[in-house]
């Protein structure tokens, strides 16, 4: 099988204590994996094949967000 993807092989096969910390959810139309934090997510990476998405500063790697 051939899987064609941009997303990294930890991420299509994460291993068991990694996969409990990432969520994928979208803010705002804006697919993200992100770590929960209490009330809050921290971004991990922006999952986008929109190129303005990357330059939203309120969703870039390390800034805090809530729903």
């Amino acid at each position: 099988m051939i899987l064609y993807t941009v997303m990294p092989h930890e991420h299509i096969y994460p291993q068991a204590e990694q996969a409990s910390s990432l969520e994928l959810v979208s803010w705002n139309g804006i697919p993200l994996f992100a770590e929960r934090e209490e009330h809050r997510y921290k971004v991990v990476r922006i999952i986008s094949t929109d190129p303005s998405h990357y330059l939203n500063e309120q969703v870039t790697p390390g800034q805090f967000i809530s729903f």
